[in-house]
């Protein structure tokens, strides 16, 4: 029987929140770990997806922020946990939450993907614990939004996915801005790839609890590996689908992710998709879609393979196998979680059946092959109770908004190297007509003449001319202000292959002397 979260040590007023969500005893790695992570020491945490690592190290940092209060500043966080996803990030977030607010602490969420004006102002009016991807944290630091000089406890999850993502060098620039000594908690399924390196070089005589072999993450759940022809993959795909609890089928790209979501919504079963093409507020939308119940099946790529965590989820298909067996542990890991039961099935062509075999050896498993038709027993067994067929609904297109058209002698055409349009001389279109095609960028949120000799017209590849465009680099680092805003343009750009000036030049001479009533003629 495990021990009470009382019996453990964690303050009455986090038990009374664990309790009112339903948590009444601790699960093995929280009953291992909280001893020591209440304590302050630092540990190094090993245990199967879905074992209850997220309030494993929830619980011990709320706990030691609300022992010692401070005033919050504005950009110095007490406390920082950071982890490779978004969706991931935000999992996190969602546990943090009722634990902070029954502490008196402020918590925010950083990560890509979004505009950075609401992280920066959380950060400006001061925050406790920050739960954050390392990319976007790096960009705040380098910006100096976030400053770590006064953490107290730093957090790092799924630490295997950070070295499989190629995350680890930025993980420790950041950490190399933490203060030292201060109380470092790192849980990870493996030790591999430079996760060991990050253990030796920042966490201090740390206490080590290992709970379940990494391989046991899939022990626990019905496997099955229905070998078919592929002509009739799709439609065991269909049927697989069409029970009536949640189930997750694993793409390998983006694309067939977003195609089979929508096939399979219009034969009736509800679907979403969930891949790194999505808008964070898609992402979010389709999530809260599949959590609801509005949507059955969640058709994604490995994005959804940590992070997500969705109660009876009962069936994992691997419609694409993945290409090794970590990915196959995690992606299996969104059913039977925190000791629920699940299924999991891998769709195999038969030319597939060695690298499956590899796979599953990988993944410490055996797991029988079975040739199956779309008639089979078995897989009626697992599909269970057949759904009612739901009507398809197209998803509303968003309304494309209306081109602010200007009068016809003041148009775009009406300045020198301007769009041209019906305004350019002789009905010849400018140069500029090219990138509103490409860019769909407006002029009128450039600067007036008198400026830049390009202020009214885009630069070459779309873009604006230094206005709005993020820094180099591809990062968000300044995508919400202006970027070289000072900078003077060319002097004596030479003109292309057309004759037209370089982006920056000077105007056209001819076009100079000519008066506005030509112009607009």
């Amino acid at each position: 029987m495990t021990a009470t979260f009382s019996a453990l040590g964690v303050p009455e007023n986090i038990v009374n929140v664990l309790a009112d969500l339903g948590i009444e005893s601790a699960f093995p790695i929280q009953e291992a770990t909280l001893p020591s992570t209440l304590a302050g020491g630092d540990v190094l945490g090993r245990g199967q997806t879905g074992s209850g690592k997220t309030l494993a190290f929830s619980i011990p940092m709320v706990a030691r922020l609300a022992q010692r209060p401070q005033r919050r500043k504005a950009r110095f966080p007490r406390a920082l946990i950071m982890a490779p996803t978004r969706e991931l990030a935000t999992q996190i977030a969602k546990a943090v939450d009722p634990l902070a607010a029954a502490s008196g602490l402020r918590t925010t969420v950083i990560y890509g993907g979004v505009a950075q004006s609401r992280q920066e102002k959380a950060m400006n009016e001061g925050v406790d614990i920050v739960i954050a991807c390392p990319g976007r944290l790096d960009d705040l630091i380098k910006q100096k939004v976030v400053d770590l000089s006064q953490l107290e406890i730093s957090i790092l999850d799924e630490a295997d996915h950070m070295a499989d993502m190629g995350f680890l060098p930025v993980v420790r620039r950041i950490m190399d801005r933490m203060p030292t000594g201060i109380q470092h908690m790192l849980f990870s399924a493996t030790l591999d790839n430079g996760v060991d390196k990050v253990v030796k070089r920042y966490l201090s005589n740390p206490t080590i609890h290992s709970v379940d072999a990494p391989e046991a993450a899939v022990n626990t759940m019905e496997h099955h590996v229905f070998v078919i022809p592929a002509d009739d993959k799709k439609e065991l795909i269909r049927i697989l689908a069409q029970g009536t609890g949640r189930r997750i089928m694993f793409m390998r790209t983006k694309h067939h992710a977003k195609k089979m979501a929508i096939a399979l919504s219009k034969a009736g079963v509800p679907s979403v998709d969930l891949h790194g093409n999505l808008s964070q507020n898609a992402r979010d939308r389709n999530l809260a879609a599949f959590s609801s119940g509005e949507a059955k099946v969640l058709v994604a790529t490995d994005v959804a393979a940590r992070g997500v965590h969705v109660d009876g989820v009962e069936l994992v298909v691997h419609v694409d196998p993945p290409a090794e067996h970590k990915a196959y542990t995690h992606r299996s890991g969104r059913t039977a979680r925190a000791g629920s039961s699940g299924t999991v099935v891998t769709i195999c062509t038969p030319d597939q059946q060695g690298d499956v075999s590899t796979l599953l050896r990988q993944a410490g498993l055996k797991v029988p092959f079975e040739k199956v038709n779309l008639n089979s027993a078995v897989v009626a067994d697992v599909v269970g109770e057949v759904a009612a067929p739901v009507a398809y609904v197209a998803p509303a297109q968003p309304k494309a908004s209306p081109r602010k058209r200007t009068s016809a002698g003041a148009g775009n055409g009406s300045s020198r190297g301007g769009n041209g349009g019906n305004g350019a001389r002789g009905g010849r279109p400018g140069r500029g007509a090219r990138s509103e095609d490409e860019g769909q960028q407006s002029s009128n949120r450039r600067p007036a003449r008198g400026g830049s000799a390009n202020a009214e017209r885009p630069a070459r590849g779309g873009h604006s001319a230094n206005a709005e465009r993020p820094s180099r680099g591809g990062h968000n680092a300044n995508a919400e202000r202006p970027s070289g805003g000072n900078r003077a343009p060319r002097q004596g750009g030479r003109g292309d292959s057309a004759g037209a000036p370089a982006g920056g030049g000077r105007s056209r001479g001819p076009r100079r002397a000519s008066s506005p009533a030509t112009r607009s003629r």
